[in-house]
C-alpha cells in the first residue's frame, strides 16, 4: 500500500490531477487516521505507525485531489459546490469509519470496513479510468500494489485465519483489481502502438 500512496502522490503533482478516487481517498483517510491514533494510544505497534504515515500520506493526496481536482469537475460544479461535495464525502467517510469501530470493535470494524472500503475502491478506480476515457493520473503501478496490497491480507485473514468475509471480499477485490490491470496495460499498448 505505501507504493500505492507514494506513486499516487507522484503522479498527482506530475499530470496535475489526482489519482485516487475522493470517496475511496476519505474512506482511507478516515481508517487510517483511526486506527494510527487509537492503535498508538492503546499499545503503539508497529502497524498503528505505519498507519500514521498511510493517514500523513493521504493527506498529500488529499491536497492534490483540492489542487487539481476541481477541472475535472468544472463542466458539472461551481467552485463552491465543489469544496461543499468534498467536505461532505469526507465527513460522511470519518462518520462511516466510526460508526463501524464503535458498532464492531477495533477489530473486527477494522476488518470489515478496510475490506468493503477495499472493494469500493477497486470498483471506483474502474469507474474513474471510464470516466476519463484512459489512464491519465493513474498507473499500472498503482493497480498492481493495490492488488497485491490487497491479496496478501486476504490470504492472511482469509485462507490462513479462515475468515470467510476476508476471503470473500478479498476475492471480489482481486477480481475488479485484474479488471483494472488489464484497462491499464490495453490503454497503455493502444498508446504506444
Amino acid at each position: 500500500w505505501t507504493v500505492v500512496y507514494i506513486e499516487s502522490i507522484r503522479i498527482g503533482f506530475a499530470q496535475r490531477t489526482y489519482a485516487m478516487p475522493l470517496v475511496a481517498l476519505g474512506l482511507n483517510l478516515g481508517w487510517e487516521w483511526l486506527y494510527a491514533v487509537t492503535g498508538i494510544a492503546d499499545c503503539g505497534d508497529v502497524q498503528s505507525w505505519v498507519n500514521l504515515v498511510w493517514a500523513l500520506a493521504d493527506c498529500l493526496i488529499l491536497y492534490t485531489f483540492i489542487r487539481f481536482g476541481y477541472k475535472e469537475f468544472s463542466a458539472r460544479l461551481s467552485k463552491q459546490d465543489f469544496g461543499i461535495w468534498t467536505v461532505l464525502v469526507l465527513a460522511t467517510s470519518i462518520t462511516l469509519q466510526i460508526l463501524c469501530y464503535v458498532e464492531f470493535g477495533s477489530h473486527m470494524g477494522g476488518i470489515y470496513s478496510a475490506f468493503l472500503q477495499n472493494l469500493l475502491m477497486s470498483g471506483l478506480f474502474i469507474a474513474m479510468f471510464y470516466s476519463r476515457g484512459g489512464s491519465r493520473g493513474q498507473s499500472l503501478t498503482i493497480a498492481i500494489a493495490k492488488g497485491m496490497g490487497t491479496l496478501a491480507p486476504t490470504i492472511q485473514g482469509g485462507i490462513i485465519e479462515g475468515i470467510s468475509f476476508i476471503l470473500v471480499v478479498g476475492i471480489l477485490c482481486f477480481l475488479f483489481d485484474v479488471v483494472y490491470i488489464v484497462l491499464l496495460a490495453r490503454d497503455r499498448q493502444v498508446r504506444t502502438t
